[in-house]
Order: C-alpha cells, then sequence, then structure tokens
C-alpha cells in the first residue's frame, strides 16, 4: 500500500561547541560522548516526546572507525539513555554526512515510517584523524589516468579549483579574515548560544612534584576557533601548503575539529499531538558528483537541484550555510552559482568556527535555524557543502 507523502518539522536542534583538533579543548572528549551529550539535550528542548517514542537515531560520521565505529549511532543512543527499543545508523557520506542524516531522518517521517526521529552528526579529529587510521586506497586508482584524482588531497583540489575559477590568493585571504570577523561578532552577541549546549570537560594533568594526576573540569561555551587577532598582513605571512607556487594556506582553508550536533524531527501528527511550535519544515536535498580533481565545486550542481526540487528561486533563499572547506572553493561556487555574499554564512564559517567532517551538516542545519530565528527572519534556508571524491550536497529548509 503507497504511503502518502507528509510533511516532516525540526523541533529542536543544538550542538557542541567546536574545538581545534588534534590539540584542542576536546581532544579528550570521545565521540560517541559528543553525540549521547546532544541527544540528551536536543530531547530536552522538547519535553513532551518521551524518549521512547524515538523510531531511529541517524548519526553521520565521515571516518567511522576507532572511537567512531562500532556503530557510533547505536552506541550513542543508548549512551544517551535512550531505550533499547531505540535503533540507530551511523551513514557516511564524508563532509555532508550530518546533512544526510538529517535528510534520511525527514525521509523516513515524510513516508510515514517513523514520527520522531533523532539526526545528528559527530566527529573527533583529534582521534581519528584525516584518511583514517588505515589507510588503504584501492590500487586501479592509481593504475588509470582516469581514476588517478581519486587519490588527490583536498588541497590539491582547492589549488585547481582556484586555477580554473580564477580566484586569487588575495581573494581567499580576505574571504577568511571575513570569515573570522563574523564568527567573533557572532560570538561576542551572543548569537551561538541558543544552537550550543554548553559541555562539562575534565582534564587531567600530573604532578610531577607529588606524582599524582590532577583533576580539573571546564564548561565549555564557545566556538574555539575565530580568532579576533587575525589580520591581512598576518594571513599573508602564511606559506601555501599543498602547492609552492598555488595560493591555499592554512589560513584560508578549514580547520580540523572536534564536534557534533543533532537535531529532532518530528511528523505533522507528533505536532497536533503535543502542541509542538515547529523550528522549521524540512523541504528538499540533492545530491550531485563533480570530478574528483575539483571537488570543491559540488555546490554549483547540487545547488540548482535542491532549488529546483524545492520549486523556489535563488532569490528565495534568505539564509545560506556554504560550508567553507576552502575559501577557494567557498568564492567559486559563490561566483559561479550567483549568491549573494551577504547571506552566506552570516555568522562565518568553517575557516573560523571549524569543520568536524561528518558533523558539519547538523552543526551548520543548528545554525541555519537558530540564526534565521534569532533575526526573526522567516522563509527558506539552504546548507550546501562539497564532498570529497567529487559531489555536492545541499538541504533546503523552511523555517517557520
Amino acid at each position: 500500500m503507497a504511503r502518502q507523502i507528509q510533511e516532516a518539522y525540526i523541533v529542536a536542534a543544538t550542538r557542541t561547541p567546536v574545538g581545534k583538533a588534534p590539540r584542542g579543548m576536546l581532544r579528550h572528549v570521545r565521540p560517541d560522548d559528543m553525540i549521547a551529550h546532544v541527544i540528551r539535550r536536543a530531547l530536552a528542548q522538547v519535553p513532551e516526546i518521551e524518549p521512547k517514542q524515538v523510531a531511529d537515531v541517524v548519526v553521520g560520521c565521515a571516518f567511522p572507525e576507532a572511537e567512531q565505529g562500532l556503530n557510533m549511532a547505536r552506541i550513542g543512543a543508548l549512551l544517551a539513555g535512550l531505550p533499547d527499543t531505540v535503533a540507530g545508523v551511523t551513514v557516511n557520506r564524508y563532509c555532508s554526512s550530518g546533512l544526510n542524516a538529517v535528510q534520511i531522518a525527514a525521509d523516513r517521517i515524510r513516508v510515514g515510517e517513523a514520527d520522531v526521529v533523532i539526526a545528528g552528526g559527530s566527529e573527533s579529529m583529534s582521534m581519528v584523524p584525516m584518511m583514517g587510521n588505515k589507510v588503504a586506497l584501492n590500487p586501479e586508482i592509481f593504475a588509470k589516468d582516469e581514476n588517478y584524482a581519486i587519490a588527490y588531497g583536498m588541497g590539491i583540489t582547492a589549488e585547481k579549483v582556484a586555477q580554473q575559477w580564477k580566484v586569487s590568493r588575495e581573494d581567499q585571504d580576505a574571504f577568511a579574515l571575513e570569515s573570522h570577523r563574523r564568527a567573533v561578532a557572532a560570538t561576542a552577541s551572543g548569537a551561538f548560544t541558543a544552537e550550543i549546549s554548553p559541555l562539562e570537560v575534565t582534564y587531567r594533568s600530573p604532578d610531577l612534584h607529588s606524582g599524582e594526576v590532577r583533576y580539573s573540569k571546564k564548561t565549555l561555551l564557545h566556538d574555539e576557533g575565530p580568532r579576533a587577532d587575525t589580520s591581512p598582513e598576518a594571513l599573508a605571512k602564511l606559506k601555501t601548503v599543498f602547492d609552492a607556487n598555488g595560493t591555499v594556506t592554512a589560513g584560508n582553508s578549514s580547520q580540523t575539529s572536534d564536534g557534533a550536533a543533532a537535531v529532532v524531527l518530528v511528523s505533522e501528527a507528533i505536532l497536533q499531538r503535543f502542541g509542538l511550535t515547529p523550528l522549521a519544515r524540512y523541504v528538499t536535498f540533492a545530491v550531485k558528483g563533480v570530478p574528483p580533481a575539483i571537488m570543491g565545486i559540488g555546490p554549483k550542481v547540487a545547488i540548482p537541484a535542491a532549488l529546483e526540487s524545492a520549486g523556489i528561486g535563488r532569490d528565495q533563499l534568505k539564509w545560506i550555510e556554504l560550508n567553507e572547506a576552502f575559501a577557494a572553493q567557498a568564492l567559486a561556487v559563490i561566483r559561479d552559482v550567483g549568491l549573494d555574499p551577504t547571506l552566506v554564512n552570516p555568522h562565518g564559517g568553517a575557516i573560523a568556527l571549524g569543520h568536524p567532517l561528518g558533523a558539519t551538516g547538523a552543526i551548520r542545519t543548528a545554525t541555519l535555524v537558530h540564526g534565521m530565528r534569532g533575526k526573526g527572519q522567516k522563509g527558506y534556508g539552504m546548507v550546501t557543502m562539497c564532498i570529497g571524491t567529487g559531489m555536492g550536497a545541499a538541504g533546503i529548509l523552511e523555517v517557520l
């Protein structure tokens, strides 16, 4: 029997503060503990919903191994105190994993398979480095010229995008500076307060005189990445990282990071039963492929596809969270698609705030929803990003 498509709504969205990797404030916090924390805090925002009513937990992770392996979604759900009747699944589409988690959760509700689903993402780049703990590329990648670009590091692909779309070093550094400026201003104004769930962390340090281990606790309230002291001069002094004659530096690239986010999605039946006020309506999602050598341009094809699916025009978007993997690719997308720069990352992006890979899509979803509501904006917003090996994703929400 065919199911009637129904609407899916976001009723809660929260995230941890984002820490720098590998030596930042969350370096000792396990990713399964991070997702458990935000699951608990997200559900606390909607006390009308009982944990036993959650049908599934979908969590994105770009490198699901080691501390974030063993189906982290299920483990995180149980650590969060959800009953063992609640299922969990971990999904991986690299940088869009957290956004895909939201899409999967929404679609389960839309086709009538569930009424309450939690989506999210968690990634510790301190504990599980880029490429994972064991890199084992298929030899065929190197055997055929057409596959060789699959092995390119993302920094190399950013250099290729900068060359092909003629994005200068000066423009990249200016974009990075603006990312920090916006993030610092948003932090100072309290714009992130509604979306961040403070996290208490215990630090251990040896006392060399007594031979004992000292314990100290700190409650983390803010993202670690934004820098008020960033300047054009400081950025200009940085050497390129991936190409001696290139333009991509550590300063105009996203920060490796640790963090997590969770989003609670429900059906209209749940809204009505409990009298809940939705934060946003899930609208649509699109993912498309591009050549791996220029993977950063992926949003250029995903954005038009998502807009067409939603039946709206680019001019109807009020807020755009474009993940800043690199300033080069972000600028190339903005220019190629014709996005309004003032609407892109109003509170800064991954260059300042960090990019905990598989968690970022869920984190940016929380930022979009709370950012628009904090400014009294209603209407369409979009989360979009490039994806390793040559893909782009875009999700559209309607903030209510």
